[in-house]
């Protein structure tokens, strides 16, 4: 990559809760220690990425300051406070008061007929008015900024780097965008009219809040009239915002889209989540569609992982990293990969790695002949290019891994053991990544 050319720097934080939240606070710290994070110029979020992405980019001036805050923001139970919220609590307790009426006291009196004259329109207005009756959402945006943001806006984010954070739009299917430059769908933006909304006073609560907004659980997240420039397109358009895990559970399509504004030379996916699990139990419809959703997902992302880590166009640098992935796998990844001819020539040499060795590797694997000296060559090139002996003095152990991809993806309070051992995943696994995937990083410092 050409010295005379700004590089442009990406980092995709993906979603996953607070478990995701957590994870990329190892990946900051890690960036910022090599000295890349201050040199990054996207930043583009999902989910819980959004939640810590946003933070860093109202706070991220004084690193330290931000990280220990955030840090303890994870100690604090969203779910909690929306179970308490006035938005919340008093429907419940009228939905449980009729209930206990009409199934624990009516059946044993004279008023039994009753039951079903409760139970039936209860359900009946649940299902018509449920996001109107339990705004979970403003509830979750409302413990946002009690835990998090304070009342900021899209406006009080950093002018040093631009942070995108990403719902999808229920209405055009397409990612919608907050950034502190504008909010907008490309839906919209090519339609004629085109619609253009007002970012600047926009709750950055509001904007995670429509990131995270998990399908089947939360209401969707709507834009109100005062944010249109002009207010007659409101009865044009009517957004419904949903978690960016539907359309990108990585936050890698801004930073990889040739076209689009947020469009990087070096990417750097910071992606908490784990293996898919194996499950065999569904107990109702609900829980089936759940399903379902999360299969779309992991589909998405496993496509976005070929195409850009194993397929990539040769055009960017990419590195994932992965809480389900081990250091010594994603070595043996990596020379696989070369074996394949997947890695630029670029990349490799810069590990000293030459064009004959690779030439000679890929023969034996297309050959599918021993290639076992080769690869041992190899990858001892790598370990020292990466100075893997020290880097794997600090790695989590088994027991730690375990608990930290045991860790769930919704917004519950995290213990001071759960935090640190997903940080420290993605403080090794960041640097490993990066020295292997993207080393002009390296030479441009």
């Amino acid at each position: 990559m050409s010295k005379q050319k700004k590089i442009k720097i990406g980092l995709a934080l993906s979603g996953g809760g607070y478990r995701a939240a957590a994870y990329h606070i190892g990946t900051l710290r890690k960036l910022k220690e090599l000295g890349i994070l201050d040199r990054i110029t996207m930043i583009s979020t999902i989910s819980g990425g959004s939640i810590v992405g946003a933070s860093f980019g109202l706070n991220g001036d004084n690193y330290s300051d931000f990280e220990k805050n955030f840090i303890k923001g994870l100690k604090k139970s969203v779910i909690r406070k929306v179970i308490w919220s006035w938005r919340i609590l008093p429907v419940l307790i009228l939905i449980c008061s009729a209930l206990f009426a009409a199934l624990f006291y009516f059946p044993f009196t004279a008023l039994s007929w009753l039951t079903p004259a409760i139970i039936i329109p209860l359900f009946i207005l649940l299902g018509y008015f449920q996001f109107s009756l339990l705004p979970i959402s403003r509830a979750i945006e409302d413990a946002y900024d009690d835990i998090f943001f304070n009342k900021k806006t899209l406006k009080d984010l950093t002018s040093k780097k631009r942070i995108a954070i990403n719902a999808t739009n229920a209405e055009t299917s397409r990612p919608f965008t907050f950034s502190k430059e504008r909010m907008t769908d490309s839906t919209y933006e090519y339609s004629d009219p085109k619609i253009r909304f007002k970012q600047h006073d926009f709750p950055i609560s509001r904007a995670v809040a429509a990131s995270s907004c998990v399908p089947f659980a939360f209401t969707p997240i709507r834009i109100a009239k005062h944010f249109f420039e002009n207010e007659k397109d409101y009865n044009l358009v009517q957004p419904r915002l949903i978690d960016g895990g539907v359309y990108d559970n990585q936050g890698v399509h801004k930073l990889t889209f040739p076209t689009s504004a947020f469009y990087t030379d070096i990417v750097i996916v910071s992606n908490a989540g784990d293996d898919f699990p194996f499950k065999h139990k569904f107990f109702n419809v609900i829980s089936l569609l759940v399903r379902t959703s999360n299969i779309f997902m992991n589909r998405i992302k496993n496509l976005q992982m070929i195409d850009h880590l194993y397929d990539g166009d040769q055009k960017q640098e990419v590195a994932y990293l992965s809480l389900g992935w081990e250091l010594d796998k994603s070595l043996e990844e990596f020379v696989k990969s070369l074996g394949k001819g997947k890695i630029k020539q670029t990349v490799y040499e810069a590990h000293h790695i030459t064009a004959e060795q690779v030439a000679d590797l890929m023969k034996k694997v297309r050959s599918k002949k021993n290639c076992d000296n080769e690869t041992a060559e190899i990858t001892k090139l790598l370990k020292k290019s990466v100075n893997y002996a020290q880097l794997i003095v600090g790695k989590n152990t088994a027991a730690q891994n375990k608990m930290a991809r045991g860790v769930g993806t919704n917004l519950t309070a995290l213990s001071d053991a759960e935090i640190k051992n997903l940080i420290n995943h993605a403080y090794v696994m960041t640097e490993l990544q990066v020295r292997m995937y993207c080393p002009s990083l390296f030479m441009e410092q």
